[in-house]
């Protein structure tokens, strides 16, 4: 325990925030007098570091090494800035932007990054005031920057919070990947083990980006998809889901000439307690509730929402035989879709171009590039590896992501994804079409896809481990009624080649379906992805139901 208690004091006497210092205080003195639970709650909160990764850091706030915090939060900005100014040259001032959304804690993270850039000799440039994820990884394209760090923990839940890294340069705006991960890691222990963090180099003579570079992301992410005519009595609702999406989603409607929506309006500013939703991801249940019942009052034709950072898109339709009036379209729906538009625009264009999704995404959009005589990428799970297909005109995932304007945003963008389908929506509708009917249209041309997802969420991550062991070491012959023809282990060197090497495993069916299995990049939880391809709707959801059923039983096998 004094090894502990050692840590725990070391980081309260460096911390410069108020609360979390008086919190790990009392952690530390009820552990002095004895208190078990304080003590374990101590251990925990200094269980090794959170991790620095290619999804940067992300976890929840409070105090220690485990947690999210401006101590952590520090001790990264400065081994960031050490390690773009070993790759510029000590005599060089590499620009760094920075971007923050309204979760608790976000501002501060930010203020302090840019102060601590500033400090290590570079060129900090921090967004005007909170904005949307898409727009920080627009400003490191727009401005040349050598880096960029959004402060923003997405959609998880609302006591996390993150700290989202992006690369200009040959990785043109990207997200970090191997090696630069592992790389900035290491300066960042470096800087930890050197000392306090009040003894890092600071100055306040960062710049604050001008208005006009907000007014740039609206203008090119306007011209994704101006409205048509068809567009002007076109009635639908928004939510921005508690987040910072509404503000800009705003402007660029009006410049792009749609129609305001009815917003959901308990959700439309910025709230980091996120007061209306238990968890602020439109794929979990019940988190589109109010915007359904906006919907219903309004009779809208669609609903759209973002995510809080607003780099993710969901789309919901009319359907009687759902509960509540709507249906939330899937995320590989919604992609298939805004390929179909990108292959169309890509050939009108005469353009050599490809689509690109992550694995565990819609075969159907590999069909599509197919059939329009376009290159096609299947990449691990994430932008940072679908924002680097060569030649990319559009990529998504299955996660409600979708990638639209590669050349001004490498990144997922919910934002200008909602241009791009009120466009499909609006074309259709000028040809007196719903978006269930171009749904429709699209199952006829390319075939019935039909995806779900089984999910296993723990409070141990060692338990994911143990079933992904188990199923490599007793590997199914069949699921259900159908055999399995093949199985990928994408740890394995002799894997399929087409992606780096990944704790993933790759199911395929006889029958042409395909299940894959891997742990969550950025929750607690094993996922497996199910994609069916039917001759019919109804085929498609008989064969999709049969291999849930089986796939449930699979993984709870091999928990035990």
């Amino acid at each position: 325990m004094s090894k502990l208690l050692k840590r725990a004091k070391a980081w309260r006497d460096q911390d410069p925030d108020e609360q979390t210092r008086a919190e790990l205080a009392d952690l530390i003195q009820r552990t002095k007098d004895g208190d078990e639970d304080a003590e374990a709650e101590l251990a925990d909160r200094f269980d090794g570091r959170l991790e620095f990764g290619t999804a940067g850091l992300r976890g929840e706030l409070g105090p220690g090494s485990a947690r999210m915090n401006r101590v952590l939060v520090s001790q990264a900005a400065a081994g960031l800035a050490a390690y773009l100014r070993e790759k510029a040259g000590e005599d060089a001032s590499p620009t760094v932007v920075i971007g923050y959304d309204g979760r608790r804690n976000s501002r501060v993270f930010a203020e302090d990054s840019a102060e601590l850039f500033a400090g290590a000799g570079l060129h900090a440039v921090l967004l005007p005031r909170l904005l949307p994820t898409p727009v920080l990884a627009f400003a490191v394209r727009h401005l040349d920057a050598a880096a960029g760090v959004m402060v923003t923990a997405s959609h998880n839940p609302p006591n996390d919070n993150g700290y989202k890294v992006y690369l200009g340069g040959e990785d043109a705006g990207s997200q970090i990947v191997s090696p630069a991960d592992a790389e900035i890691a290491a300066h960042i222990l470096r800087v930890a083990e050197s000392g306090p963090v009040g003894d890092l180099p600071r100055s306040t003579e960062y710049e604050t980006a001008p208005e006009s570079l907000v007014e740039a992301y609206v203008a090119a992410t306007a011209a994704v998809g101006p409205a048509p005519a068809s567009a002007a009595e076109m009635a639908w609702t928004y939510t921005a889901m508690h987040g910072v999406g509404w503000e800009t989603t705003a402007r660029v409607l009006k410049a792009a000439g749609y129609p305001a929506p009815t917003t959901v309006l308990a959700q439309i500013q910025p709230d980091g307690a996120f007061p209306t939703v238990s968890f602020p991801n439109p794929e979990e249940p019940g988190a589109m509730d109010l915007a359904f019942a906006t919907a219903r009052d309004s009779g809208a034709e669609f609903v759209i929402a973002n995510d809080p950072d607003a780099d993710r898109l969901a789309v919901a339709i009319p359907d009687a035989a759902a509960e509540a009036g709507y249906r939330r379209l899937t995320g590989n729906q919604v992609g298939l879709l805004l390929g179909w538009r990108a292959a169309r625009l890509s050939v009108t264009a005469g353009l050599s171009a490809s689509l690109a999704c992550s694995i565990v995404s819609s075969p159907g959009l590999q069909v599509i590039a197919e059939r329009y005589g376009l290159d096609f990428h299947a990449t691990l799970t994430g932008f940072k590896w679908i924002s680097r297909a060569p030649g990319l005109v559009f990529g998504f995932e299955e996660a409600l992501g979708y990638l639209v304007n590669p050349d001004t945003v490498r990144d997922k963008d919910g934002i200008s994804a909602t241009v791009a389908l009120l466009q499909i929506a609006a074309e259709a509708r000028g040809r007196g079409l719903t978006l269930a009917d171009v749904l429709a249209a699209f199952e006829e041309e390319f075939g019935f896809f039909a995806s779900d997802q089984v999910a296993i969420r723990v409070e141990d991550l060692t338990v994911i481990g143990r079933i992904m062991a188990a199923l490599r070491a007793d590997r199914p012959s069949a699921l259900g009624d159908v055999a399995v023809s093949g199985i990928d282990d994408l740890l394995e060197p002799e894997g399929d080649g087409e992606v780096p090497p990944a704790d993933v495993l790759r199911m395929r069916l006889e029958d042409g379906s395909r299940v894959i299995v891997r742990p969550s990049g950025t929750e607690p939880k094993l996922k497996a992805y199910l994609d069916v391809r039917g001759d019919s709707a109804e085929d498609a959801a008989s064969r999709l139901s049969a291999l849930r059923e089986a796939v449930e039983q699979l993984l709870a096998s091999a928990q035990q």
